[in-house]
């Protein structure tokens, strides 16, 4: 590609941290080509972003776009770790009062082509107006996509798509390979509000659907060696280019200054015998219940095991409901257990030696992190499409889920205990542990990420040449 003219790519994420970080590892690699990025977001969020290495700060452009004011969003909330989960819709409907700032953005810049996430629904039809290439990026797995449909099936106007909730409970007919990938019960409840139109305007299959059917080439974060079979039904059913860029596992760029937080946490990690530390945390923006929190904690407790809790308590500050922990549990458990309810560097908590396994949501990036680092998973669903990225790690032996109750989710402090010593230190979760060190050479391969990189810029490129 020495030949070819570098590329301007802009890349546009929905407003949360599980987006923006696949988003920016997709952008750092793309400018290590030599190629323009410019990542728009809103101000707050920009300058929460990690650092970029000096290297390539001057071919990535952080794009400050201020959001619009809308009734019932709290002030400086500009991303869902900002407010409760009944907000984000107004998140939503802010995000969308971007469009004319974007339009502006997109003329001035003039980019070839712009990467968008599913929540901008309106992005592709005018970057179509501006002879601007689109891509429509999704940081969800295939398996998830695969299992929600064609985009004429997300915006309800074919016959395949489905008529109610119980239709999510099995694997859909479309589907051409037997897998055990569906919803259970209380996991489709807990999200039946993503599928009806709410306080934004539109429902989220509505984002999905029209995000799809509108851009010219969809990528995915995926790679072959992990999800080949939905990788290839996506391509049968949207009809248009789809291109894996890799599992984009997360770099920081370390300047030398140890942050004090880490500084205390790695000296109790130290502390601890080999591969025995349970880590939990459950992402930016999954937030158990408080019976949740209730059972979490005592089954640690039960557990005997050492453990390290990155436990967010308040979805910002608006949030009315303040997470407690079981009355005399940080006196019980002192010396062996430690809650941070701040952040905590996940990436380097996961490298320490003395970490045995991670009590995940399973969300996407939380999994790679964890296959990155060999941690096994116990998984504990709480959102999104976390139930489906459960069922594919069952089948894969690398997570175990706790066991629950399918109508409410529930489940019992005895069942934590059981999961996390099955996983972390006995002979029958020895699978877990194997299995997980087998997927890193797929999870974590430099070579074959770039060979993806290379493959995305080669079809970017062709697709701009074609239309000239």
């Amino acid at each position: 590609m020495a030949g070819d003219k570098k590329l301007h790519i802009v890349m546009f994420p929905w407003l949360a941290f599980g987006h923006f970080i696949p988003f920016l590892e997709l952008a750092k690699l793309i400018a290590e080509k030599g190629h323009l990025v410019s990542f728009v977001s809103t101000p707050r969020n920009i300058d929460r972003l990690p650092k970029l290495p000096p290297n390539l700060s001057p071919l990535i452009n952080l794009v400050k776009l201020p959001l619009p004011k809308v009734h019932n969003l709290p002030h400086d909330a500009e991303a869902t770790i900002d407010v409760p989960n009944n907000i984000v819709q107004f998140l939503k409907k802010a995000y969308d009062e971007l469009r004319q700032p974007m339009t502006r953005f997109l003329e001035s810049s003039k980019p070839d082509w712009i990467l968008y996430d599913f929540a901008p629904y309106w992005i592709a039809s005018i970057a179509s107006k501006l002879e601007i290439k689109s891509a429509f990026f999704s940081i969800f797995m295939a398996t998830s996509m695969g299992f929600m449909g064609s985009a004429s099936t997300l915006l309800g106007t074919n016959d395949n798509s489905r008529k109610t909730l119980q239709d999510y409970l099995v694997p859909p007919p479309w589907v051409p390979f037997p897998t055990t990938v569906a919803f259970r019960y209380f996991e489709i409840m807990r999200i039946a509000d993503a599928f009806s139109d709410n306080n934004s305007g539109v429902s989220d299959l509505y984002r999905f659907g029209t995000s799809i059917q509108n851009c010219d080439v969809v990528l995915l974060r995926s790679c072959f060696e992990f999800e080949a079979e939905w990788i290839q039904l996506l391509e049968y059913l949207y009809k248009k280019p789809v291109v894996p860029v890799g599992l984009l596992p997360s770099t920081t760029y370390d300047d030398g200054k140890e942050n004090e937080t880490w500084r205390w946490i790695k000296e109790w990690l130290d502390k601890q015998s080999k591969g025995t530390v349970v880590y939990v945390a459950f992402g930016s923006e999954a937030k158990p219940s408080q019976e949740e929190v209730r059972e979490l904690a005592l089954g640690l407790e039960k557990s005997e095991l050492p453990f390290l809790w990155a436990l967010r308590v308040q979805r910002g500050l608006t949030d009315p409901e303040i997470l407690q922990l079981p009355e005399g549990f940080e006196e019980r458990t002192r010396g062996r257990g430690v809650v941070c309810t701040y952040w905590v560097p996940q990436l380097k908590i996961l490298s320490h030696e003395s970490v045995g396994g991670f009590l995940s949501h399973s969300g996407c990036s939380s999994v790679v992190e964890a296959i990155q680092n060999e941690k096994p998973l116990v998984l504990l669903a709480l959102l999104v499409d976390q139930g489906l990225i459960s069922r594919v790690l069952e089948e894969k032996k690398i997570g175990y889920s706790i066991p629950r109750d399918d109508r409410d989710g529930s489940f019992t402090s005895e069942s934590v205990a059981d999961a996390l010593r099955t996983v972390v230190v006995e002979e029958r979760g020895r699978i877990y542990r194997e299995k997980m060190k087998e997927m890193k050479g797929i999870f974590v391969n430099k070579e074959r990420q770039e060979e993806y990189v290379r493959s995305l810029l080669s079809c970017l490129i062709d697709h701009k040449k074609s239309q000239e």
